[in-house]
């Protein structure tokens, strides 16, 4: 989007408002993709732009660099990750950082690569692609299961929000740019069944829908670029509160912690002009509502 502005405190309900503290002070020009490991009790989360990987567990940082751009993860066991990378989706040992292929995603394409992706309930995992300078509709949403990768949606310019029910049949995602999160009812195997609904349309306040998680009352939690906040929405798209942030754009929350109730926000300095020492900081907060632990990635 590439607005140099400040979180807007008007937005939403004053009274449902929570404020969050920083968790990592280390800077990400694209922040995203944070994952709490929960074999690990660790969070990992991507600079997109810089190429690398981070973490945090306790009071221990990690970092690891990599060739291309890597975006989002899941996990596989205590020591392997899945990680989507602008070529294909890899296996990723924490211990002695070998990498292996599990399939190749867009690699042919030199426009495009990786962006939000999340491990869904039956053990795969859904991709999103854009192109790497926000090309109109030169992404998809992909689908890896059972060792096979399926296009779900085509047409897409910035994949987001994608994020599972509890009750496992319903899965939503957005296009950033069209303003709205879409929900996408889900057959008993995880793959899309009937139509895509309109979950929240946001292009009446001006928002931009980002990365997005689901706790477990069912209620979706957005990160909106450019409002510095990530909003909480009930199962039938009513909004009901939000976590504020420091600085403008947040990019993707996910729950963590010992009992599943710190919400974690990256954020990016990409689009601002100036950026502040915060801008770009991993947030946290705790809440009084649980998020759900991500599920183990299946391979093959």
């Amino acid at each position: 989007m590439g607005k140099d502005v400040r979180p807007s405190y008007g937005l939403g309900n004053m009274t449902d408002e929570i404020h969050s503290e920083c968790f990592d002070a280390r800077q990400s020009i694209l922040g995203e993709g944070p994952l709490w490991h929960p074999l690990r009790q660790e969070l990992f989360w991507f600079d997109i732009i810089n190429k690398r990987m981070m973490s945090r567990r306790g009071e221990e940082p990690s970092s690891w660099q990599f060739e291309e751009h890597v975006s989002a993860a899941g996990w596989v066991d205590e020591e392997t990750l899945l990680i989507a990378s602008e070529t294909g989706l890899r296996t990723f040992s924490l211990s002695s950082r070998e990498t292996h292929l599990i399939t190749s995603l867009e690699a042919e394409n030199q426009v495009t690569r990786s962006n939000d992706g999340r491990a869904d309930p039956w053990g795969g995992f859904w991709i999103g692609t854009m192109g790497k300078s926000a090309e109109a509709e030169a992404g998809k949403i992909y689908r890896y299961f059972e060792g096979a990768l399926t296009v779900l949606f085509d047409g897409i310019t910035i994949p987001n929000a994608i994020c599972f029910s509890p009750d496992r049949h319903m899965a939503y995602f957005a296009d950033t740019p069209r303003q709205k999160i879409m929900a996408q009812p889900l057959d008993d195997r995880g793959f899309p069944i009937g139509a895509t609904r309109l979950f929240v349309d946001l292009s009446a306040e001006g928002l931009f829908p980002d990365g997005a998680v689901v706790d477990r009352e069912g209620c979706l939690w957005n990160a909106q670029w450019g409002a510095g906040r990530v909003a909480r929405y009930a199962p039938d798209g009513r909004y009901l509160s939000q976590v504020s942030l420091p600085v403008p754009h947040a990019s993707c929350p996910a729950f963590g912690g010992a009992q599943m109730t710190e919400l974690f926000a990256t954020t990016a300095t990409e689009g601002i002009a100036a950026p502040t020492a915060q801008d770009g900081q991993v947030f946290c907060c705790t809440l009084s509502h649980q998020g759900q632990a991500e599920p183990a990635v299946r391979l093959g």
